[in-house]
C-alpha cells in the first residue's frame, strides 16, 4: 500500500512538473499580442531596400554573428541600456517613423514592440517570422532572403 501511494506521488509531482514546463516554455515562445502592424520577411525586406521602413535586427551580437544580418536591417541589441536612446539616433529622433522589429522567432519583437509603442513611438511594426520561423511563417533565412555579415561577427 505504501508503494502505491509513493508511486502514485510521483506521478502526480512528475505530471505537475510537465505541465509547468510545458506553460514555461509556451510564455518564453509564444510572443505577446501586437495590435500594431506586422510584415512578412519578404515585405519587411523589401521595404528596408527601398528605404520605406527602418528594419532593426534587435537580436543578440552572437545570434548575428550565426546567422548573419538581414541584407538593409540595422543591428542594435535590445538588452543595451541605451537602446532608446540608440534607436532615437537611428531614427534622426522621428518616433513617428515606421520600424520594423526582427528577432529569431517573432517572440522578442512582440515584447519590444509593445514597449516601444507604450514609449511613445507610432511607427512600430513587427516581423512575427524572424529570422529562423515561427507560427507566422518560414522566417528570413527559410525564405533565402539575403543576409551580410556584421562587423561584431568576424572579430
Amino acid at each position: 500500500m505504501l508503494a502505491h501511494r509513493v508511486g502514485r506521488r510521483a506521478v502526480l509531482v512528475l505530471g505537475a512538473a510537465a505541465l509547468a514546463g510545458f506553460a514555461v516554455r509556451e510564455y518564453l515562445l509564444t510572443p505577446e499580442d501586437f495590435a500594431g502592424g506586422a510584415l512578412s520577411v519578404e515585405e519587411a525586406h523589401a521595404r528596408a531596400i527601398a528605404g520605406k521602413v527602418l528594419l532593426v535586427d534587435i537580436r543578440r551580437p552572437d545570434e548575428w554573428a550565426s546567422t548573419g544580418v538581414g541584407a538593409g536591417a540595422q543591428p542594435l541589441d535590445m538588452r543595451r541600456e541605451d537602446f532608446v536612446a540608440a534607436l532615437d539616433e537611428l531614427t534622426g529622433g522621428d518616433r513617428g517613423r515606421p520600424i520594423a522589429l526582427i528577432c529569431a522567432r517573432g517572440v522578442r519583437s512582440a515584447r519590444l514592440a509593445n514597449r516601444l509603442a507604450q514609449a511613445g513611438f507610432t511607427g512600430i511594426i513587427d516581423v512575427p517570422e524572424g529570422m529562423l520561423g515561427s507560427r507566422a511563417g518560414p522566417g528570413w533565412l527559410r525564405a533565402g532572403l539575403p543576409v551580410v555579415a556584421h562587423a561584431e561577427a568576424l572579430e
